[in-house]
């Protein structure tokens, strides 16, 4: 069976040593989160995650969501789990205060994110969906909207979603056709269909409440004529209670790969009475609110997977007995040598644990400045801070669900023919993590977000934020003998990347083709070389705390750096190949050859 334990003691390591978390408490209105706070937060966290959430995943994977006579009916045991949920303030932890929220810090709603995807992705998305709709209605809704709706959505009693895709559209959200006609007394009627909407129907909250992008009559052609409208599933009353139903309605929702108890659903809006949100035409800036949270929360999504996926192959490998080791019997008085003992595990296992370790200092470096860009005292230290964020949005996304699909992969590898099976938990771990790669943008836009947005931003400011810092470590500790082959590892790779991003920014200015041809594997470079980055920092703490180290944290950190090094961090070598290979052999063969006979 697929297991779970929260990995308390390394989010921990990440927040406080690495990041020095501690000095969150700095920032306007996180005085009160203390190190004891957080810890009590994250350990309830982490039993309602273990003990509440993680039971219930196999047995909605295999019920999945049922639909019948408009009615989403999520599995047996989630509507139990979710007020419990509710009843214990998750849904409004990271929440403003003055929406009857707890206003903890997001970098420690990142982690209580990562545990919950770890236990049960599909119950995950429910509140996580409520969350982006959160965000963009705190900054783009009116002053009524927010006192009607953030209230409601931080006590979980209503949810929100997000509905962009049309059935003739995905990502070219200009051609959607769903149309808004005003009313005259402020209302609009929405009309259209979208499909792919999570949580766009359940029985779980009270109300639901859609963010709908649509076009009016007056539109201009393309993006530039999207607006948001806010269509709730029940007309609220003035008091917050919910009136008639709206003519919002879910026409069926999909079999899917993973993420079965998740509803994804088909929803048709026929004169559904909605709301302005933000300003007429300006529909898109709004939706990035939500857009960019949900980013970040899929990247989580792929590394709670990740975590999940290691523990369960760890714990396989250790247990099962097969084989000799190659230079003798390990366990003489067992019939066989369990599996870690092997060379192929045991490279599986540390590609598994360096990657999604990893992957969780770049979730907690983007996190903490979160933060800072919204409550740090001066606007440098802000915009110093967003920057990073900005920089960093798209690798979270697109490596966090890379890893959280190759470790998955890769348990199933440790387990073998019994990973292959329903029985063992792991297989439905790979197809939980398939989509993460493909929604909230596909990793190609996220490649092409990086390379056509965030690399050329304020003349490379963006770049800057990453490579000043990593120039001043490897600078910093060049000398130093400890440290000296990890050093010369990082500064290698920095070395490629840079040499990846000048190719990249000459080539694009003359042809747009060559940039697209070469972003996915920028992208996976960058995203390298950040985690590689991170792995020096922690290896330079190991270094200073091994000494005193009774549990081998710190010693497993240091081996750990060691191994990404030397075995992952190579990637980048053959990434920088394929970049400066260049397009011609992408885009130079006629589409009738592509399977001409």
């Amino acid at each position: 069976m697929a297991t779970y334990t929260p990995p308390l003691r390394d989010m921990k390591f990440v927040l406080r040593e690495l990041f020095d978390g501690n000095s969150l408490t700095d920032l306007p209105g996180y005085g009160d989160f203390t190190a004891d706070v957080v810890d009590a937060v994250l350990e309830e966290a982490g039993k309602l995650s273990a003990e509440v959430l993680f039971p219930l995943n196999r047995s909605g994977d295999e019920e999945g969501c049922t639909f019948e006579n408009g009615v989403v009916r999520t599995p047996k045991g989630f509507k139990e789990a979710y007020k419990q949920f509710t009843d214990g303030g998750w849904t409004g932890i990271a929440a403003d205060p003055d929406y009857g929220g707890q206003g903890l810090p997001k970098a420690v709603n990142m982690m209580v994110e990562e545990m919950i995807c770890s236990a049960n992705m599909a119950f995950g998305m429910y509140p996580g969906l409520t969350h982006g709709a959160y965000n963009a209605i705190k900054h783009y809704g009116t002053d009524e909207q927010k006192a009607l709706f953030l209230p409601k959505f931080a006590d979980g009693s209503w949810s929100g979603t997000m509905c962009l895709t049309e059935p003739h559209c995905g990502t070219d959200l200009g051609l959607i056709r769903t149309k808004a006609d005003p009313q005259g007394d402020g209302s609009y009627k929405i009309t259209g269909t979208k499909i792919f909407i999570s949580a766009g129907e359940h029985d779980l909250t009270q109300n639901i409440v859609h963010l709908v992008l649509a076009k009016l009559p007056d539109a201009p052609p393309g993006v530039k004529g999207i607006s948001l409208f806010l269509v709730p599933k029940f007309m609220p009353k003035p008091d917050g209670s919910v009136g008639p139903r709206n003519s919002a309605a879910c026409g069926s929702i999909e079999h899917k790969m993973g993420i079965k108890a998740s509803a994804t659903c088909v929803m048709n809006f026929d004169n559904a009475v909605g709301w302005l949100v933000g300003e007429k035409h300006k529909g898109m800036r709004a939706m990035f609110a939500m857009m960019n949270t949900a980013r970040l929360g899929v990247g989580v999504q792929g590394l709670g997977l990740a975590e999940t996926a290691f523990q369960s192959g760890l714990l396989y490998a250790r247990e099962r007995l097969q084989g000799r080791g190659l230079k003798g019997a390990v366990a003489p008085d067992k019939p066989a040598d369990p599996l870690i003992v092997h060379p192929d595990v045991r490279k599986n296992l540390l590609t598994m644990k360096s990657l999604t370790e990893g992957v969780r200092a770049l979730v907690m470096w983007t996190a903490i400045n979160l933060d800072r860009a919204e409550k740090a005292a001066t606007e440098e230290e802000r915009a110093a801070a967003d920057d990073l964020v900005q920089l960093l949005t798209p690798l979270v996304k697109s490596m966090g669900t890379d890893v959280g699909f190759e470790v998955t992969n890769l348990a199933v590898q440790v387990y073998g023919g019994h990973g292959y099976i329903r029985e063992h938990g792991v297989e439905q771990l790979v197809r939980d993590a398939r989509i993460t790669q493909i929604y909230e943008g596909t990793n190609g836009i996220q490649a092409l977000d990086l390379v056509g947005r965030k690399m050329s931003a304020h003349y490379g400011r963006y770049l800057r934020s990453f490579f000043h810092p990593a120039q001043e470590f490897i600078e910093a500790n060049a000398a130093d003998p400890a440290m000296e082959g990890i050093v010369v590892d990082l500064a290698k790779s920095v070395g490629r990347l840079q040499q990846a991003v000048a190719m990249v920014a000459q080539k694009g200015l003359t042809n747009p083709n060559e940039a697209a041809a070469a972003a996915m594997d920028l992208l996976n470079l960058f995203a390298y070389v950040a985690i590689a980055f991170l792995w020096a920092r922690t290896a330079k703490l190991a270094l200073g705390k091994q000494n005193d180290d009774p549990t081998g944290f710190y010693k497993a950190k240091l081996k750990t750096a060691q191994f990404y090094m030397a075995r992952v961090l190579p990637r980048t070598g053959a990434l920088l190949s394929q970049i400066m290979a260049g397009g011609d052999t992408i885009m130079d063969i006629e589409d009738a050859l592509f399977d001409a006979a």
